[in-house]
């Protein structure tokens, strides 16, 4: 497996936001992002550390912290991920997968212990929309979010009509965040009083108010 960072801090979004957390950063991904906050990470180039599951779940023991996210790039692009899935899960972790919304989960979702997972879908300013694999939300529950990253209006009425279509708040936790520093919380959440929006939390992300937006390792 490439490690690009591994590290403690505060989860900055999500249903575990505000909660300390391991967090470990996978080097790669397959989607180019307009926004992408880490797009170093996902360089042909990008410096990683080769790694085994059981190397990682050592490490994660040794914190004594019981949130773990694995993100990356990409994280279920790597090999092994199920067997650092399994592991983590063995020793009594709460396992976040941040995944991009272009990778099947349904083999992930079926082991035990099963993991939680956010998934993005990807609005039209990303220029990934197209990418998404929409099959993966019949496998959703309640522990599980969908993240909505918005910079415009129009990627505001597209979640909208995603989050109908596919009755995500009936199956799982809607999450919309802005593209920092391009679209205004109070905009986000104006446009959702004005829809009556239900079911649906605008969520921040607390590194980047925290630390400087672009720190790494926090």
């Amino acid at each position: 497996m490439k490690l690009a960072e591994r590290f403690i801090s505060i989860n900055g979004e999500g249903q575990a936001a505000g909660e300390l957390a391991v967090f470990l950063r996978f080097a790669g991904c397959n989607l180019r992002c307009s926004y992408c906050d880490t797009a170093w990470a996902n360089a042909a180039d990008t410096p990683a550390e080769e790694i085994s599951p059981e190397q990682l779940c050592a490490y994660v023991q040794e914190t004594g912290i019981r949130n773990v996210t694995l993100t990356g790039g990409e994280p279920l692009l790597q090999p092994d991920m199920d067997k650092l899935i399994t592991g983590l899960g063995s020793m009594g972790c709460r396992v976040e997968i941040e995944t991009n919304g272009n990778i099947p989960i349904a083999a992930f979702a079926a082991l035990t212990p099963r993991p939680c997972f956010t998934l993005d879908y990807k609005l039209p300013g990303s220029g990934m929309e197209a990418h998404m694999l929409t099959e993966n939300y019949a496998l959703l529950n309640r522990q599980d979010t969908v993240k909505f990253v918005s910079g415009s209006l129009h990627d505001l009425q597209r979640m909208q009509e995603i989050v109908q279509r596919f009755s995500l708040t009936e199956k799982c936790k809607v999450y919309i965040s802005p593209v920092y520093g391009t679209l205004e919380p109070a905009d986000i959440a104006a446009w959702m009083k004005q829809e009556r929006l239900n079911g649906v939390r605008l969520q921040l992300q607390l590194h980047k108010y925290i630390w400087s937006p672009d720190t790494r390792g926090v």
